[in-house]
Order: C-alpha cells, then sequence, then structure tokens
C-alpha cells in the first residue's frame, strides 16, 4: 500500500487497516452464489450503476428515509444494471450488512465498494452477497493490485478496477483487469475533472469494459456520457439525495438510450 499518500485517502486507508483485524475474527455467514455481472452495451444503450450510500465526505449526510432493501427495490423498479453498496463504515456509514439487505431485496448484480487492502474484506464481501469488488489502484502497490485481482476471482467474484489517470489504467491493466472504473474525483482533493476521465476511458482497449464515475446529476450528464466510450457510468450521490428516487432514475435510464 502506498503509506505516503496524504489527505482523504490516507485517513480512511489508516482506518482500514486498524479495522482488519476485528474483520478477520468475524465468523462468516456462507457465501451465496454469485450472479453474473454484465456491464456491456446492449444495443447502444450506456449501462447505469446505482448506488447506496448515506454519507460521503464530499456531500455529507444524504437521505436515509428508504432503508437499504427499499432503495434496492426502487433502484430496481427504475431500471438500474447494477447496484453499488458502500460498505465503509467511518466515512460512509455503510456495513457488509447492507450488502445482505440489497442482495435479499433485489435481484440486481451488487458491487461491494469499499477500500479493499486485505483478502478477508473479499471473504466479507463474498459471504454478505456481493458479485464485484471494488479495488483502487490508488490504494495498493502494482503488486498487490494483481494479487487483490487474482484473489477476487477465485472466490467467483468480478474484480472492478478503479483508475483515475492514464498510468493508473496501464497497472490496471497489467494486474488483469477487464472491467475498469474511472473515477472524475480525484481521491485525495475531491476535485472534479470530466475531461480528463473521457481521455482515460478512450484509452482503454477494446475488450475492456469501461466506466464512468462519479459526477452525473442530469439526464444531459448522461447523454453526454453515452456519446463517449464508456459502457456505463455509476450515479450516486445525485440519487441517495433523492428521498423517492424513482422519477429521476427513470429519466436518466431513457438518457442513457435505447
Amino acid at each position: 500500500m502506498n503509506r505516503d499518500r496524504a489527505g482523504l485517502l490516507a485517513r480512511i486507508l489508516a482506518t482500514k487497516e486498524a479495522e482488519l483485524a476485528g474483520l478477520r475474527a468475524l465468523k462468516l455467514p456462507a457465501a451465496p452464489t454469485p450472479r453474473p455481472v454484465s456491464l456491456e452495451r446492449e444495443n447502444g444503450r450506456l449501462k447505469l450503476i446505482t448506488e447506496i450510500k448515506f454519507r460521503s465526505p464530499s456531500a455529507g449526510p444524504l437521505s436515509t428515509k428508504l432503508s437499504v432493501a427499499e432503495r434496492a427495490q426502487a433502484y430496481q423498479r427504475a431500471g438500474a444494471d447494477m447496484v453499488s453498496v458502500l460498505c465503509d463504515a467511518s466515512f460512509f456509514d455503510g456495513a457488509f450488512a447492507h450488502l445482505a439487505a440489497a442482495r435479499e431485496a433485489c435481484a440486481l448484480p451488487l458491487l461491494c465498494k469499499e477500500f479493499v487492502i486485505d483478502e478477508c474484506q473479499l471473504d466479507a464481501a463474498a459471504a454478505f452477497g456481493a458479485d464485484a469488488v471494488l479495488l483502487i489502484v490508488r490504494c495498493l502497490t502494482p503488486e498487490r493490485l494483481a494479487v487483490l485481482t487474482k484473489e477476487t476471482r477465485a472466490r467467483n467474484l468480478t474484480p472492478f478496477v478503479e483508475v483515475a489517470t492514464e498510468l493508473e489504467a496501464q497497472i490496471a491493466l497489467d494486474a488483469g483487469a477487464t472491467l475498469v472504473g474511472v473515477n472524475a474525483r480525484d481521491l485525495d482533493t475531491l476535485a472534479m475533472d470530466a475531461a480528463r476521465t473521457a481521455r482515460v476511458l478512450d484509452s482503454l482497449p477494446r475488450g475492456v469494459v469501461g466506466v464512468h464515475l462519479s459526477g452525473i446529476a442530469t439526464p444531459d450528464d448522461v447523454r453526454r456520457v453515452a456519446s463517449s466510450s464508456a459502457d456505463a457510468a455509476l450515479i450516486g450521490e445525485t440519487l441517495m439525495r433523492q428521498e423517492q428516487p424513482e422519477e429521476l432514475l427513470r429519466a436518466l435510464s431513457q438518457a442513457a438510450g435505447a
């Protein structure tokens, strides 16, 4: 792990390291059979990943009117293709148990969105019902990323590798990633850069599924991303600000294409 990383990400990773002993001590339930993850475009339509998180460092507290199960069901009704579930408690008010609640409530594939640095987090993701697991290049050395990518697949889960730059994208590809998310938000400064994201997505080779992460709030934003080389887009805070997200998500889904 890059121990010299400054800012918010360093604080998150220090918290993760402190949590590992407790996580390893948990008696985990038997892992359910993972659901298939398919985020390639179909008939030209941009796939949409929706998110369940109750707080974020950039936005502060978000809506808690709907439970995890109620929100997962609402997303499924309104046309989502996948649900990302925040599992970090300290910074996002998440929990691995939220994965289990979403799994029971809906049939969509689930992404465990966590700051993964250790295999025990993969075990927890599998046990609580994830189908894919987020691995963030900036949180790991290239060697560790390659190991965790392999170990994710060994648990029959799909590695979803997050990058921010062309260099990080190459590290992800070298580690064997075939599903790459490009974050428009810098994890240290929280600054947004959609142009950088589009450039990195354009650099991904054929056969690698590219996902635009962060900064999508309106149907126009979805249409912009749909006109890019992205296969899918993640929509998070704009939906989590909605106490009843279905109307907005239907409009976003319509903008995603046929």
